[in-house]
């Protein structure tokens, strides 16, 4: 059995995080009637929230397990507006707003070969194509670690062809795959994760939202990784973050003490 690691993050790490990024808000409210105009439910809003959302979540998660990481985002303003009922906590309506954006052109304040590990958040929205990523892979060795909606991930990272990336997608986007890379880390919601043909599960949690999770899990095998150099330990270390994350509601991002209460 693998156990995970029990020690704190004691040197510093440095971390380039890369994606597309939103404001999420969210908008909370009773529903007490039908639209007499419409069959549809009448909500009465009562209070509301904007947090970090896509890429700048992870970021934040980054930030709560204790780890800085460089930040390069789109600069337009994408925005997720959630309609949630109060009372269920369900959500009855999201509100996308989603000007052109514009891709990213590879410039880097800090050299990509200096950094400990790479992070790309890729949420498809325009900021990073095929040709750029593979750019990444082939300039730097140190770690990376990608998040993407992309179907053709054979094109990102070709099997066999780079051991140091590691290519995180949900089961929906691993059915909806054109091609598979080497190194596909699959997250299966409350049955965990499964790599090179093995699952790895992760605690049964009462699930309340599961906005923001593959975020947290993003984070957290990255700091995970990059503190053990084991990819397994990492794995489970980032189910457990991601299980805590959902029993939240909206984007949350859990610290270093709260994964290792939850897991030991």
């Amino acid at each position: 059995m693998i156990e995970l690691t029990n020690t704190l993050l004691q040197e510093s790490f440095n971390v380039l995080l890369i994606g597309d990024s939103c404001i999420d808000e969210y908008k909370i409210g009773t529903i007490d009637r039908l639209s007499p105009e419409a069959p549809v439910p009448v909500i009465k809003i009562t209070e509301a929230a904007t947090v970090p959302g896509m890429a700048a979540n992870v970021k934040k998660n980054f930030e709560n397990l204790g780890i800085h990481a460089d930040f390069i985002t789109n600069n337009e303003e994408i925005k997720k507006t959630r309609y949630i009922d109060k009372r269920s906590g369900q959500h009855m309506l999201r509100v996308d707003s989603e000007p052109p954006v514009h891709k990213w052109d590879g410039n880097a304040t800090i050299p990509l070969d200096q950094y400990d590990a790479i992070v790309i958040s890729d949420y498809n929205k325009g900021f990073l194509s095929y040709e750029l990523i593979g750019h990444i892979i082939k300039s730097v060795t140190c770690p990376i670690f990608i998040d993407t909606k992309k179907t053709q991930l054979a094109d990102i990272s070709p099997p066999f062809a780079a051991p140091h990336v590691y290519i995180k997608i949900n089961e929906f986007e691993f059915k909806n795959a054109k091609t598979l890379g080497d190194n596909v880390i699959v997250t299966l919601g409350d049955q965990g994760a499964q790599y090179k043909n093995k699952i790895y599960p992760t605690n049964k949690v009462e699930v309340a939202d599961v906005c923001g999770a593959g975020d947290t899990f993003l984070a957290a095998l990255t700091y995970q990784y990059l503190l053990t150099k084991n990819i397994e330990i990492a794995i489970m270390f980032a189910n457990t973050a991601a299980s805590i994350t959902v029993q939240h509601r909206g984007n949350y991002a859990p610290t270093y003490d709260e994964i290792k209460i939850a897991r030991y």
